[in-house]
């Protein structure tokens, strides 16, 4: 972050961190006293307290701060009063529990095993602060949690979770005898109160969506029982809310009853307060959204950004250069998986790094396998020439010596950097609109350009390379996935419009624009005062032009960009908040999918239906608040739970019919010209030997891309588009 001066600012990360560090700053990372207001740019030199101080215009030993706006300074009063409450609660109990030691009501009691403790019954007494924190005490309470979870099959990674860990703190803060919730309890007052609760925590998201609209987002998936359900979720700024699943196993393919419920669900939420409705491409979502845009013109329809891009890398693996070289890396690493001494091996050598297992749920992890099989080439090659390997019986089997000639055959590893130059583009673009925390729609538009331009240069503009992908790209693009949403996302967002100076001229855009300044208005006199504030907005009137806005137009999101600078232009600036604040994609849908495998069991089957939605509900939406506001960057195409299918496992993709040897190249014939028998009689004067004197020579195979250019694996791996050489591939002559 940079000042109205230029310099650098900072904002400290820590647990613990005071909620007004949202609105200051540091110069010095080291330096806590010296702060800096982020409205004024005053800096004080008393700390946090006094930039408060500043900032809430209290009279004292600082000046106040004039350049708070009126909605900033209410959302600091409360977290001001908020602090204030916490802290004389805070300091009260600690006063109790000190008068409590003095009086000499904590008694020292001897240590009981919780089957005495019920025994007891009502018998209260208190064990002693020291024999609380006794080892033998800890280990003896642990080993009852440790069969809890042994005899009920609860998974060990409950341990880690949140919840688990404040349970058993308030079990500690109450002491013995606590008489655990009962069957009826956690059944109906227990959950009913939990969902009370969880609704109070996403009554922020319902303002939110009332003012500055929302999506919806519905996408269907089929469980273990073959049961077809259906998630309906909505979308603002401050994140995803679930509100309800319908079993569709009926009339799932019925594209006129799948119309039916996301009417229903748009009445529900209110069709003032929807902007788009998200699903999947299949075929009967197209037409329940186009039937919708009909019923309500006033609602757009958009096809889910992540499964269009899905789309592209599929039909970009059907190319038949690109499939061999996915079906030979997915035998590969499948064979490796499936063969104890080779996997032991190939962690020696890879010093534990692990291969990445292809998945059926999403193409894109295709891309995984083949990225990490290029990043550990030398190993694998180093794995597959040592004596360790040669030596073993593996070695000597068919499938092993199918592994190891692809392995050692240069026209494998050419096709990846041929395979990954392709798709890394691509999965960049996924990766930005499969972000929950920041909304893509002022994005998608310029990333699926600078996405084809980055995929032109990493074949060096060699037009007979690159063009076949370009084609599946564009025909994805225009039937699909181009939307009059993305190209007013590009228009609005304040990073391009100012740095395309004929942006004005591109009908796609400004036609996308006009349209949705049609529909997202109120009525005519509306559309016309947003026309004429957009002048402003071209002309950097008002507090466009000012030096800190010019500034904030890449530093901040485009949609709070417009809150801090559109107050000005009221009717463009709700129109703008409305479209950058959109998704693009309809994958929080499916990002929780366990959550219904654990409640939708058969253990659980009795349970009536709105029992289910209720805890479904409590689960999912605080499962998704955590996901929200974890601080880790979540990748969404290395799912956590991607299937165990026989795709990787058997290392075969689904439906080939091939066997082995054909899809590792292993019988290809060797039809090698005169300058590579050289370099193969070179390779074998300078090739390892075996015990036995014989020379391990690298299976070399004729290929038109001989010589292709070395793959930069770290250009596809940015999370977003900062710079428009964010996709560029670095281009290193092979030494194969």
């Amino acid at each position: 972050m940079l000042n109205s001066e230029g310099s650098s600012l900072f904002k400290p990360t820590d647990d613990r961190v005071d909620a007004f560090w949202k609105w200051n700053s540091l110069k010095d990372k080291n330096n806590r006293k010296s702060v800096t207001c982020d409205f004024g740019h005053k800096t004080t030199t008393g700390g946090i307290s006094r930039a408060k101080r500043h900032q809430l215009q209290i009279k004292g030993d600082v000046g106040s701060c004039k350049k708070v706006p009126e909605d900033v300074k209410l959302e600091m009063i409360a977290a001001y009063e908020k602090k204030i409450v916490e802290t004389a609660a805070y300091m009260e109990a600690m006063q109790e529990e000190d008068e409590e030691e003095e009086d000499g009501i904590l008694e020292i009691a001897r240590l009981k095993t919780p089957e005495e403790s019920i025994k007891l019954g009502k018998t209260m007494r208190q064990s002693s602060v020291n024999e609380t924190y006794n080892k033998a005490a800890r280990d003896r309470a642990v080993q009852y949690i440790a069969r809890f979870f042994f005899r009920n099959g609860i998974p060990f990674n409950v341990a880690k979770s949140k919840s688990f860990k404040l349970m058993i703190e308030a079990i500690g803060t109450y002491g013995p005898y606590l008489k655990p919730p009962s069957y009826h309890e956690l059944r109906v007052p227990l959950l009913k109160k939990k969902l009370e609760y969880t609704k109070g925590l996403l009554r922020g998201h319902e303002e939110e969506r009332i003012k500055y609209g929302c999506s919806v987002m519905s996408d269907g998936w089929t469980d273990r029982k073959n049961r077809t359900l259906i998630n309906f979720l909505v979308n603002c700024s401050l994140g995803t809310q679930f509100v309800r699943s319908v079993d569709a196993s009926e009339y799932m393919k019925t594209g006129q009853k799948i119309f039916e419920l996301l009417d229903s669900f748009v009445e529900e939420i209110g069709e003032k307060n929807v902007i788009q409705v998200v699903t999947d491409n299949g075929s009967n979502y197209v037409l329940a959204g186009k039937i919708l845009q009909v019923t309500r013109p006033k609602i757009f329809w958009t096809p889910c950004a992540a499964h269009c891009l899905d789309l592209m890398l599929e039909d970009i693996g059907k190319i038949p250069k690109v499939k061999r070289v996915i079906q030979r890396g997915i035998k590969l690493v499948g064979y490796i998986y499936n063969h104890t001494l080779a996997l032991n091996t190939m962690r020696k050598f890879t010093q534990k790094t692990e291969l990445v297992r292809h998945g059926v749920t999403r193409f894109a992890t295709t891309f995984l396998t083949l990225q990490r099989l290029h990043k550990q080439k030398a190993n694998l090659r180093r794995m597959f020439t040592s004596d360790e390997w040669l030596k073993s019986k593996a070695a000597k089997e068919p499938k092993g010596k199918q592994a190891t000639d692809v392995v050692l055959m240069p026209s494998f590893w050419n096709d990846v950097v041929y395979a990954l130059k392709a798709m890394g583009p691509l999965v960049s673009v996924l990766r930005l609109v499969d972000n929950e925390k920041k909304p893509a729609m002022g994005f998608i538009y310029e990333a699926m350009d600078r996405a084809k331009e980055a995929i032109q240069r990493a074949f060096n503009n060699n037009e007979g390379k690159y063009k076949d992908f370009l084609a599946i790209i564009d025909k994805r693009w225009d039937c699909q996935l181009h939307h009059p949403l993305h190209a007013a996302g590009y228009y609005l967002n304040p990073k391009f419009f100012y740095t395309n100076p004929n942006i004005d001229s591109d009908n796609e855009v400004v036609d996308g624009l006009y349209k949705c300044i049609d529909k997202l208005s109120e009525d005519d006199d509306f559309v016309v005062e947003v026309h004429k504030q957009l002048l402003v907005y071209k002309r950097v009137g008002e507090r466009f032009g000012m030096t800190v806005a010019m500034k904030a137009r890449t530093e901040i999101s485009p949609a709070e960009w417009w809150k801090l600078y559109g107050g000005k232009t009221p009717h463009l600036q709700t129109i703008a908040i409305k479209v950058l604040s959109l998704t693009c994609s309809s994958s929080g849908c499916e990002s929780n999918w366990s959550t219904f495998e654990h409640i939708h069991s058969k253990k659980r089957s009795r349970l009536e239906h709105q029992k289910l939605q209720d805890l479904v509900y409590v689960k999912y939406n605080q499962a998704l608040l955590d996901r929200f506001e974890c601080h880790d960057v979540i990748d969404p195409i290395a799912l956590n739970d991607i299937d165990d299918s026989n795709e990787w496992l058997l290392g075969e993709l689904e439906g080939e019919e091939a066997d082995v040897a054909e899809a590792t190249g292993a019988g290809e014939p060797l039809q090698n010209t005169r300058s590579q028998t050289h370099i193969n009689k070179a390779a074998a004067v300078l090739a390892p030997t075996n015990e036995k004197g014989k020379k391990v020579v690298e299976v070399e195979e004729e290929n038109e891309d001989e010589g292709e250019e070395e793959y930069n694996s770290n250009a596809s791996e940015s999370d977003g588009f900062q710079q428009h050489n964010d996709l560029d591939l670095e281009e290193d002559v092979d030494s194969d």
